[in-house]
């Protein structure tokens, strides 16, 4: 088979396409070919090695058919399956955890199937799991625009919370404005100023920044007393440490770092979320926008793409 491989931390050019042995699935695993294969942020941090991970090959997120299964698992050869937490995934074969496939239902296509799971899953134990906004409630998410930023906007205006939200160019903001956000604001020093005065001075009630260091602080900014602040990534950089103290003076905040494994700690919150996630897509409740699409040998194209925070959407890899 042909995969994507890391050479070496570093920039985009250290991802090399090459031939590399077929993987043998171990216990409890199935081997997948690869129909589309998702690109997230995190392979960037694994490519740069700012996040552990085994390599050579990157790629947690992707979707194809099963031509091999062990004993007892709840998928079967020629199976249509997606997963959002795999590894190894820039590659024309997978070896996935059982427990870790879920069925991809008809009338949901590859593209969709291995590129919209891990953000979907992701926004829903962010609304779901995390802080659960009721109808009328203000939230701030920011980077209203991008793939994941799409899909909490859309999905929280659903629910009936009134999101505002941030970008940085107009085409980003009509983007927004489309998914559903009520306001659409820009970066910068006056944002919470910005967002107390739509919410009558109160702020909101929670954020959902993955943004990091460039926002944190006009995110605590932003929140009511007893406001809920989850900081679910960090393109911008990681966080500086900070005086818990703060939280108390600012109006006893909560801040969280949530990340997607322990809200998918069990088989059924795996299929719980992923269900919930095509249940929306196939009645129309979230509408997957992609801003790129890549052959698998031009992976590092499509990182150098989700580096410049200039995607309106999410990014997959096809293999050839």
């Amino acid at each position: 088979m042909h995969a994507v491989v890391v050479t070496e931390p570093g920039g985009p050019d250290t991802l090399r396409y090459r031939r590399m042995p077929d993987p043998v699935p171990g216990p409890g695993e199935v081997l997948v070919r690869t129909r589309a294969i998702g690109v997230n942020y995190r392979d960037v941090y694994v490519r740069r090695g700012e996040y552990p991970a085994e390599l050579p090959v990157p790629g947690l997120e992707g979707a194809g058919e099963v031509v091999a299964a062990c004993e007892g698992a709840e998928v079967a050869v020629g199976d249509r399956v997606a997963w959002a937490y795999g590894r190894a995934g820039y590659a024309e074969l997978v070896a996935v955890p059982a427990d870790q496939c879920v069925p991809v239902p008809d009338g949901i296509d590859w593209q969709v199937a291995g590129g919209a799971l891990l953000q979907g899953m992701t926004a829903h134990y962010l609304l779901e799991s995390v802080y659960r906004p009721t109808p009328g409630d203000a939230i701030l998410v920011h980077a209203g625009a991008g793939g994941m930023g799409q899909l909490l906007v859309q999905w929280a205006a659903a629910r009936g919370a009134e999101v505002i939200t941030t970008v940085s160019t107009d085409e980003k903001e009509k983007l927004a404005r489309e998914a559903g956000a009520g306001h659409v604001l820009r970066y910068g020093d006056g944002l919470a100023a910005r967002v107390r005065e739509l919410t009558g001075g109160e702020g909101v009630s929670a954020v959902y920044d993955g943004v990091g260091a460039a926002t944190f602080e006009s995110s605590l900014a932003s929140l009511r007393p007893r406001g809920t602040l989850a900081l679910f990534g960090s393109a911008s950089g990681r966080v500086p440490p900070f005086d818990l103290q703060r939280l108390a003076e600012l109006g006893s905040l909560f801040v969280t770092r949530p990340v997607l494994p322990h809200f998918v700690r069990t088989r059924a919150e795996v299929l719980w979320r992923a269900n919930e996630v095509f249940g929306a897509i196939s009645e129309d409740i979230l509408r997957i926008r992609f801003g790129g699409t890549y052959a698998l040998p031009d992976a590092a194209q499509a990182h150098r793409a989700i580096e410049s925070r200039a995607t309106a959407g999410s990014l997959v890899l096809l293999p050839t």
